[in-house]
């Protein structure tokens, strides 16, 4: 995949006008800074072998709770917490119910989202939140060293969890979890891929 993405770039660099530049790499940087740090939340989660289907909807749900909390506070630390405490519970629920309940991570993200997303709904009134309050658009503007604070704030964060996921014996009990789930597909597709691949050869042949 690296590969793949260095190839992409160079042709890009070669043959596309201005690609290269420093401030089209400074947009790029901040244009997928964002999707960077959810990347990093999702990184356990797919090390373990599941996925999280939830995830656009919890941001929405944490970004509209954060912002009607300032809001009727006044204060940005408050709603703030309030945003993130959504979240860690979001997390919460959905390991509880997938590991000890153990229901199918694919249903129990899908159904989370479909909740999720009606709660962010019901917490806005349907219509649109704004927030008056000024610093709290203080660190996505800002610059540090040349750059916008969420590219080095992404830089951060994958340095941080990719240490926690290949130096730590959390990280490295996360990915024997992970392997051990797809050692179980790779043995269930060897016991049912050859049957099925006849069962489609004999129907195909057979129409």
């Amino acid at each position: 995949m690296l590969v793949v993405f260095a190839v992409l770039f160079i042709a890009c660099a070669i043959f596309v006008p201005n690609f290269a530049t420093f401030i089209n790499m400074k947009g790029l940087g901040l244009a997928i800074s964002m999707s960077g740090m959810v990347a990093c939340g999702m990184l356990f989660c797919l090390a373990s072998g599941d996925f999280d289907l939830s995830v656009a909807s919890v941001i929405a749900c944490a970004g509209v709770t954060t912002a009607v909390v300032i809001n009727l506070t006044e204060s940005l630390w408050i709603g703030v917490a309030a945003g993130l405490l959504l979240g860690v519970l979001c997390g919460l629920v959905n390991g509880f119910v997938i590991a000890k309940l153990k229901i199918n991570a694919l249903i129990t993200t899908l159904a989370t989202m479909q909740i999720v997303r009606g709660l962010a709904y019901i917490i806005s009134d349907g219509k649109a939140v704004g927030i008056e309050d000024e610093s709290f658009f203080a660190l996505g503007y800002a610059n540090w060293f040349g750059l916008p604070a969420p590219i080095w704030l992404t830089v951060a964060c994958l340095v941080i969890f990719g240490l926690l996921l290949n130096k730590t014996t959390f990280g490295r009990n996360t990915l024997a979890i992970g392997g051990t789930k797809r050692l179980r597909v790779w043995r269930v597709y060897r016991l049912f891929a050859p049957k099925l691949l006849s069962l489609f050869s004999l129907v195909w042949y057979q129409r």
